[in-house]
């Protein structure tokens, strides 16, 4: 060994490598997260220490957040501690309560509507009513971030509330006993006549398919043999839910959605498990731009299967996965992991640039005449990805669900837009 290897040529080695190691330095630095979050650091402390005005910190950090967020796509974005508990109670279908939805007009906390199936609907309590005092609290005046602190609380706790109604000379009381508050995703089913039944859901939270699921069991009881499924304005939410409400329509074996992300771990298929209950019912499924997401999940796979026919307007195009990521201080952010694609193939996602408010607003300035468009000549354009369904029918990808048959929405008159905004 000590023939092979001088000193001398040791220690030429050693400096070699030592060099080399330096060279890599130079080249991966621009990259090394480290120092970049040491930079944040760094411009983060100083202006906290030498700032002229006083720094909010916290303030400083989400905008920074934000910012990184903007800067990846439209739909990554960081949600405040402040506004998670409302998130999570939109998507897990309930919280506790009272029951009202409210709103403050002129320092006045008004009763917009009691929630049905709700303790303060089951007393009586009205849209309209005024609160004014709750429990020992005067409400007049009342912020919005305080009413939740105030009417909220755990199931069958107690809160007293003193309500002013019009037609009423004296206040009335109540002492509403707090309760489980279903948020309900399904809007409403019903026979439109003796075969087709109609039923509409608002968004894909943790209780949509068992809502779904009830809303057709009752349906089916009455006769139904025809569906018209509206998910104009559903802006998406739990995937799972989509998936299993399209299983529900799908022979077995089906694929339904794919996910394809950087990283395998997000590379995902679900496909249809063969117990659907309703293969044989005829489906008009009714879209518009403000449906996005997990609605458009549902439209691509009904659509490229052929199962029933899409009706309305071109969707969002929305087709980036988030995974929301909880952080320390009660907040979170969601970080967009994978892109979804319908069973044909087909990428609903629509180009977004660097320009997020103008990628939002394309979606309601596109100009559709209205008819039929089975044959989908409407989208035909060369710049647009080619699929073909397993009946025929050629469908295309670039963004959105494009409808079978175009159908726009009517404009509210002017003193229906006035009346709704009151």
């Amino acid at each position: 060994m000590k023939k092979q290897f001088s000193l001398s040529s040791v220690s030429i080695a050693i400096v070699a490598a030592l060099l080399l190691g330096a060279f890599l330095q130079s080249v991966i630095s621009g990259d090394n997260i480290y120092q970049q979050v040491n930079k944040f650091a760094e411009i983060l402390n100083n202006a906290e220490k030498n700032y002229v005005d006083e720094v909010d910190t916290e303030k400083l950090v989400e905008s920074a957040i934000n910012g990184m967020l903007e800067g990846l796509d439209p739909h990554s974005t960081y949600i405040p501690a402040k506004q998670m508990q409302k998130v999570n109670e939109d998507f897990q279908g309930s919280f506790e309560g009272i029951g009202v939805e409210y709103d403050i007009i002129n320092d006045t906390l008004l009763v917009v509507s009691p929630i049905p199936g709700g303790p303060s609907e089951a007393l009586g309590i009205q849209a309209g009513d005024k609160i004014v005092q709750i429990d020992t609290f005067n409400a007049v005046g009342i912020k919005r971030d305080d009413v939740p602190k105030r009417l909220r609380g755990k199931k069958g706790t107690h809160v007293k509330v003193e309500i002013v109604r019009s037609g009423e000379e004296k206040r009335l009381e109540f002492d509403i006993i707090r309760d489980k508050i279903p948020l309900y995703t399904v809007d409403v089913s019903f026979m439109v006549n003796s075969e087709v039944g109609y039923i509409s859901v608002n968004r894909f939270a943790a209780t949509t398919y068992q809502e779904f699921s009830d809303g057709m069991m009752k349906l089916k009881s009455q006769g139904m043999k025809k569906l018209v499924l509206d998910l104009r304005n559903n802006p998406g939410g739990y995937l799972d839910q989509a998936v299993k409400m399209v299983d529900e329509f799908l022979p077995g074996g089906k694929k339904i959605v794919y996910t394809k992300g950087r990283q395998n771990a997000f590379n995902e298929d679900y496909g249809s498990s063969g117990r659907g209950k309703y293969t044989d019912i005829t489906v008009i499924l009714m879209v518009n731009q403000g449906s996005a997401s997990a609605s458009e999940i549902v439209s691509g796979a009904i659509q490229d299967w052929d199962r029933g026919l899409i009706v309305g307007e071109t969707t969002f195009g929305k087709g980036l996965v988030q995974r929301q990521f909880p952080l320390g201080d009660g907040s979170a952010y969601r970080l967009t992991n994978a892109r979804y694609y319908t069973p044909t193939g087909r990428l609903i996602q629509r180009p977004y640039g660097t320009d997020h408010d103008a990628y939002r607003k394309a979606a309601y300035e596109r100009e559709e005449q209205e008819g039929d468009n089975i044959d989908h000549q409407e989208e035909n354009d060369s710049t647009k990805p080619k699929f073909i369904t397993p009946g025929g029918r050629t469908v295309f990808g670039g963004g959105g669900i494009t409808p079978d048959y175009f159908i726009k929405a009517e404009r509210l008159e002017k003193y229906s837009a006035q009346l709704r905004g009151r």
